[in-house]
């Protein structure tokens, strides 16, 4: 095997250009960014990351609300737990 010859040389440009090219289409398959020709990095947009935390943010709206109204039945049955009964009786007679 000749080694100085331009078959060998254009081997190795084959070798490198190809072994690239699979490198980065494992990489765009999984989701990393992208080397470009000059060694800047692309990304794809991830359209579904970005509706999952819409999602979320709904949703944690939704939990606060929630939260906030059973704040505020627990401190009713604070009041009536630790007020006297005979204060609690008398407010239930007047709704009677």
């Amino acid at each position: 095997m000749d080694f100085g010859g331009p078959g060998f040389v254009l081997a190795i440009i084959a070798i490198s250009t190809l072994g690239w090219l699979i490198n980065n289409w494992i990489r765009a398959r999984h989701g990393y960014p992208v080397e470009g020709e000059w060694g800047g990095t692309h990304s794809k947009g991830d359209v579904d990351a970005t509706r999952k935390v819409e999602l979320l943010t709904q949703e944690n709206d939704r939990l606060k609300g929630q939260l906030t109204r059973l704040e505020d039945r627990l401190a009713v049955l604070e009041r009536i737990a630790t007020d006297p009964a005979t204060r609690v009786s008398k407010e239930i007679d007047a709704l009677r």
